[in-house]
């Protein structure tokens, strides 16, 4: 066979896949979309408020919610930990706060920590394969697990630490009786966080941490970009301050003190 005829079976081969799987693609392009639930919470930027006055000490509801809704194991390593919500003394939070009388009030309280959801995230800079990425509707920074390929680029670049590394397989720490089925399970070798519950947001529900603590009313979740939200006057009423605000990131959680 010559080379012109293979060359032509070729072109003949490629052209009669193509137009079997036309139909198919059109098919599926025709598809209808889901459409989005009318009760979805929206926002143009989510944050939230943590109002440490409100906070009361021992108190753990909002973590226990969090981690019980996202399936995030107990490891009792500490070097191995999972967190999407965890606690830390001022100190360590706000290391650049330099007022001796504000950090005396609250030296060695503990604060609740979670992903900063910064509107400027040196996480999404850095990750190779977009995996952690910025939704462009509402600002919250999100995780694929499936893209995730464990680099840690992200956890290096988060100034905040609000990341975990999956070591081993997390499922061997989740009680069968006590995983929610509703949200997905990880596997050994990736990076995961707090996500804002956006799962919660589109069925119209506000963050599981928030509603546990509905109780203290020590967190408030709303828009940061509406005037009118409850976070927003809130902010204008009260001081609060940022974590690492000097870095540029932006963090979209405030704490008032």
């Amino acid at each position: 066979m010559d080379a012109t005829r293979r060359c032509f079976l070729k072109v003949a081969g490629a052209s009669a896949l193509a137009a079997g799987t036309l139909p198919l693609i059109e098919a599926l392009a025709a598809q209808p979309k889901a459409a989005p639930n009318p009760k979805a919470l929206k926002a143009k930027r989510w944050g939230m408020v943590v109002d440490m006055s409100k906070c009361k000490e021992g108190c753990t509801d909002c973590m226990a919610a969090c981690h019980a809704v996202h399936n995030v194991p107990s490891i009792p390593d500490p070097k191995r930990e999972i967190k999407w919500i965890w606690q830390d003394t001022f100190e360590h939070v706000f290391p650049g706060q330099e007022d001796p009388f504000l950090a005396k009030n609250y030296l060695g309280k503990p604060f609740m920590l979670l992903c900063n959801h910064c509107a400027n995230p040196p996480c999404v800079r850095v990750c190779p394969t977009k995996a952690t990425f910025k939704r462009p509707e509402d600002g919250i920074v999100m995780m694929d697990f499936h893209r995730c390929i464990g680099c840690r680029y992200c956890m290096a670049a988060c100034p905040f630490g609000a990341r975990s590394f999956n070591w081993g397989d997390p499922r061997l720490f989740l009680k069968p009786e006590k995983e929610n089925p509703a949200f997905p399970t990880r596997t050994k070798g990736v990076v995961e966080k707090c996500s804002f519950c956006v799962e919660r947001l589109s069925e119209g529900l506000i963050p599981a941490c928030v509603e546990a603590c509905k109780k203290n009313g020590a967190l408030i979740f709303g828009d940061l970009e509406d005037p009118n939200s409850e976070v927003r006057k809130i902010l204008a009423e009260k001081f609060s301050i940022r974590r690492k605000a000097e870095l540029g990131t932006q963090p979209s959680v405030y704490y008032i003190v």
